[in-house]
C-alpha cells in the first residue's frame, strides 16, 4: 500500500495551492497532515482521490498512475469526509449507511434481498469500529458525533480499501469520544495506510508515525518530534504557534 505524489503543482484562481509537491507514503502507518485553514489539506486529498487534476505532476497508487482518474482510485482508497450539519437529517439507519455503501461499491444496487456474505461483512465492520449493537438500527442523525464518525469509518472500510483518507475525523466529537476514536484510528493504522488531516495533532500523537506540515508552498514531513517544534510550526502558523510550559500549542481558528 503506497501513495506517491510526484512534483504536483496546482493553482486555483491565480493562487498557488500546491507547489511542486513530492511525497511518498507506505503503509501500514498513521500519517497526520496539519496546517492552518486554507493550507491545501483537503485539496491534497482531492488530488489523491483523482477528483482534482493538478496542473502538473502525477499521483501513483501502488505504482499505478491514477492522476485525475477517480475510477482507478476508488477500489484502493477510502475517504471519510468531515461531518457536516447536513448529516443530522440523513434519513437512514447506521446499518443502512454501511450496507448500502457495500452494495453501491459492488454495483449491486438496488437490491431487494441481501446475501449472507453482504450481511456478514456489514456486521463485521460495525463490530470493528466498535459501534454498540443497540445503535445499529438507530437513525444516523440520532447518533452522537463519535458514533456517526464510526459509522462513516465503517461505510468506507466495508469494501476493504488498503488506504484511508480521514478529513478531520475528531471534529464534532465530545472530549471522551475523541480519545476513544483516536485509539480506534490508531488500531486501524496497524493494518492500513491511514492519512489524517488535523487541526490538533495531540490526541493522535501516540499512534502517529509521520507528520506533514502543509501551508500552500511550504511543506515539510518528518517524525512528530522533528515537525512539532516552535521554529518549524511558525513557518506555517505564524504567531498562532506558541510555547506554553515547554510544550508547543497551536491556536488556529477553525
Amino acid at each position: 500500500m503506497e501513495i506517491s505524489i510526484e512534483n504536483v503543482t496546482l493553482t486555483f484562481g491565480g493562487e498557488s495551492i500546491l507547489s511542486n509537491l513530492t511525497l511518498k507514503l507506505k503503509g501500514p502507518r498513521l500519517v497526520q497532515i496539519i496546517g492552518p485553514n486554507g493550507a491545501g489539506k483537503t485539496t491534497l486529498f482531492k488530488v489523491i482521490l483523482g477528483l482534482v487534476k493538478p496542473d502538473s505532476g502525477r499521483v501513483l497508487i501502488n505504482g499505478r498512475d491514477v492522476t485525475g482518474k477517480p475510477s482507478r482510485v476508488g477500489p484502493l482508497v477510502g475517504y471519510v469526509p468531515q461531518i457536516t450539519p447536513l448529516d443530522r437529517i440523513y434519513p437512514v439507519t447506521a446499518w443502512e449507511v454501511v450496507f448500502n455503501s457495500l452494495l453501491i461499491h459492488e454495483n449491486r444496487w438496488p437490491r431487494v434481498f441481501a446475501t449472507k456474505d453482504e450481511i456478514d461483512r456489514t456486521k463485521k465492520v460495525l463490530e470493528e469500529v466498535e459501534l454498540p449493537r443497540d445503535r445499529w438500527n438507530k437513525c444516523f442523525w440520532e447518533l452522537s458525533g463519535g458514533e456517526r464518525q464510526r459509522v462513516l469509518l465503517a461505510r468506507t472500510m466495508v469494501y476493504e480499501p488498503e488506504i484511508l483518507l480521514l478529513d478531520e475525523p475528531l471534529s464534532s466529537v465530545d472530549p471522551l469520544g475523541k480519545v476513544e476514536l483516536a485509539k480506534l484510528i490508531g488500531d486501524i493504522a496497524e493494518k492500513k495506510l491511514v492519512i489524517v488531516t488535523s487541526h490538533d495533532p495531540v490526541l493522535l500523537l501516540p499512534y502517529t508515525d509521520l507528520i506533514a506540515l502543509l501551508n500552500r508552498s511550504y511543506f515539510i514531513i518528518g517524525k512528530p518530534e522533528e515537525v512539532l517544534r516552535l521554529e518549524i510550526l511558525r513557518n506555517a502558523y505564524g504567531e498562532s504557534a506558541v510555547l506554553l510550559e515547554e510544550h508547543v500549542h497551536i491556536s488556529d481558528s477553525h
